[in-house]
């Protein structure tokens, strides 16, 4: 029910009234059943954006501090947080990965449609980062579809550091579903999961035009932030003919 006033009464009316947000290829998410939307992440606001404009309910992993505040403020925050779909995990500790992972499973399992950033953050500066395996495990353990969907504008409307929105189009591309059903009984093999990752970057390069950058998003954040060691050169997406590079492809 929280879900439903956010989209269709507090938050949507607004957000369509000043960002003018469209869909394409709406027709690829499955109606029914668990899949993955795998997301390029550049701003805050492609979690708001992209459940919008999707018909179905979008889930995401969110960490658990957003739900344990106190008072009236901790309240509020966490049916915020709950009305866009997010649930709590716990991402502090060595088995925090492995919580996330059963959690993300047992969503998929409940034919739940769960939103992930196989970047792991956002993006620092527009580009395209190299994909975390734990969208490949998940998709293997539940073995459901991944489809890439990619979200443009939301840097224009929501800079990094920018404690307001600004008007500006937003358009959600969808894509082809992926299936990844020739792994079966594959979950925990290094060697495919990374090659499964590598894909579906791959795709979401192909549908974003974005630069793809063969390290991760997090070093590529140290890397900036200490100016000591310089980020690999940009690579447009138009002149990449073969999957990021990695050992599997």
């Amino acid at each position: 029910m929280m879900y439903w006033l956010m989209k269709n009464i507090f938050m949507g009316p607004l957000m369509r009234l000043f960002f003018w947000p469209r869909i394409e290829g709406a027709e690829n998410i499955p109606r029914t059943g668990g899949a993955i939307l795998a997301g390029n992440h550049v701003a805050v606001a492609d979690s708001f954006f992209m459940p919008l404009r999707v018909p179905r309910r979008v889930t995401f992993l969110a960490k658990r501090e957003y739900f344990t505040g106190k008072g009236v403020k901790g309240w509020l925050k966490k049916m915020f947080f709950t009305g866009v779909g997010q649930v709590p995990v716990d991402r502090s500790g060595g088995s925090a990965a492995q919580a996330a992972l059963d959690t993300a499973v047992r969503l998929l399992n409940e034919g739940k449609l769960l939103g992930v950033y196989p970047e792991g953050t956002r993006s620092p500066d527009g580009r395209l980062y190299k994909g975390k395996t734990g969208v490949a495990r998940m998709a293997l353990e539940a073995k459901v579809p991944v489809i890439p969907v990619v979200v443009f504008g939301t840097d224009k409307a929501n800079p990094i550091g920018s404690k307001m929105w600004r008007p500006h189009p937003i358009r959600i591309k969808v894509g082809k579903p992926l299936d990844f059903s020739r792994y079966d009984g594959l979950a925990g093999d290094r060697f495919v999961e990374r090659a499964i990752t590598d894909e579906i970057m791959y795709a979401l390069m192909e549908l974003s035009g974005q630069e793809y950058v063969d390290i991760y998003a997090t070093k590529a954040k140290e890397e900036l932030a200490s100016g000591t060691v310089p980020v690999p050169p940009r690579v447009p997406a138009t002149e990449v003919d073969r999957l990021p590079q990695s050992k599997a492809s």
